[in-house]
């Protein structure tokens, strides 16, 4: 496994560092107040082709790996966490899917609009009752001549409030379970779609989710991605090939917050002295440490083997596992040792604090990542 990345890489990360740095740092206590990304910071990032991440460079996009991808992922994890949901789940879960199912066509139409930002996308598979058991799915699509008809809701999409382009899992033949679920793309202006009320979150400050609903919704049939019957392992593969790059982010999140503890720490005297003096201060930065390059050579390792083009089902649900466990133990570690100040929304702590508890939920629970990992181990051993 080569994890060396090339120049021209090593250089959009320099680049991105010094853009999170410069430009969305300033602004985040800003984003939080308001609950908005300020479009310039929108589009400085768009001229820095971070909307085009996971697009070829034929359509636009910058073209380039899983590895070289969660290398700027974790720039982007290091700021705002709201600011880097925006962009990731357009890179990831909202586009992935066109780049991987979609036919010639598909891809000239959407691609080069979404890798240069003029259109967000989106990925719509959670309904009220379907969150982790996604096949219980109510929303259909029944056929009509040369369209799909829609009808049903999702909810917590995130970019919604924003999106152009949605992925859309509905049932077109409920007598097949999970083999009638079929994928469409769904443009946001198509007749009996509409965008819900914005959600009132935890975190993630500035990245806005929605329920949507589809009333008639008129489809044309062209816009089926993939296979008609195909949607439940298409939206298996598209949430795994993301996986690694949500560790990223978790990665970057984490470094982010070992490094104001460092710094803290070093800052803070009680009973005389530095707190990092202290021996059970220096046993939490330890523990962040380690759980820290655990995470990076497993997420790293994992984005290897998709370059590869292998099997990651396991190795992603672990990678999406131990990132949202890492981030949250590094997050509750930080916490305690700025004390009261890592309470106090004024200063970052405390958002990245709130912004890591969501990392267990969305994108596959925990709880169903342990699931994926166990029923794999039964098909490796037994």
């Amino acid at each position: 496994m080569n994890f060396q990345l090339p120049d021209e890489i090593a250089l959009v990360k320099q680049n991105v560092r010094q853009f999170v740095e410069q430009e969305v740092e300033p602004v985040a206590m800003g984003v939080e107040e308001n609950d908005e990304i300020p479009e310039r910071i929108l589009q400085m990032s768009k001229e820095l082709g971070l909307f085009g991440l996971s697009i070829p460079e034929e359509y636009g996009g910058l073209g380039i790996g899983m590895i070289d991808r969660c290398a700027i992922y974790e720039e982007l994890g290091r700021t705002h966490n709201g600011f880097t949901s925006v962009i990731g789940a357009h890179t990831g879960i909202g586009s992935v899917g066109i780049v991987q199912f979609g036919n010639e066509q598909q891809k000239q139409k959407y691609l080069p609009r979404m890798a240069s930002g003029e259109w967000i996308g989106a990925f719509a598979l959670t309904e009220p009752s379907a969150g982790s058991n996604a096949t219980n799915l109510k929303t259909t699509a029944i056929k009509k001549g040369d369209k799909y008809l829609l009808n049903g809701c999702k909810h917590y999409i995130t970019n919604a409030p924003i999106a152009d382009l949605f992925t859309v899992m509905a049932v077109t033949d409920p007598s097949k379970g999970a083999k009638g679920i079929t994928s469409f793309l769904v443009e946001k202006n198509l007749p009996g779609f509409h965008v819900g009320k914005k959600e009132k979150k935890m975190g993630l400050r500035g990245s806005h989710s929605a329920e949507i609903f589809f009333e008639d919704c008129e489809v044309p049939a062209e816009n089926v991605l993939g296979a008609e019957g195909g949607g439940y392992v298409n939206a298996l593969k598209i949430l795994a090939n993301g996986r690694a790059g949500l560790a990223a982010r978790n990665l970057g999140s984490s470094e982010k917050l070992l490094e104001m503890s460092i710094a803290f720490a070093n800052e803070r005297v009680q009973f005389g002295k530095p707190i990092l003096e202290q021996q059970i201060i220096q046993h939490y930065l330890a523990e962040m440490a380690l759980d820290i390059e655990s995470l990076r050579w497993l997420t790293y390792r994992v984005a290897w083997m998709v370059d590869q083009g292998m099997n990651v089902i396991k190795e992603a649900a672990m990678v999406k596992l131990l990132g949202s466990e890492v981030y949250n133990k590094v997050a509750d570690k930080a916490v305690q040792i700025h004390g009261g100040i890592g309470y106090i929304a004024e200063y970052p702590i405390e958002r990245f604090y709130r912004d890591a508890r969501i990392s267990k939920i969305y994108e596959g629970t925990s709880e169903i990542q342990k699931n994926i990992i166990a029923a794999q181990l039964k098909k490796q051993y037994l």
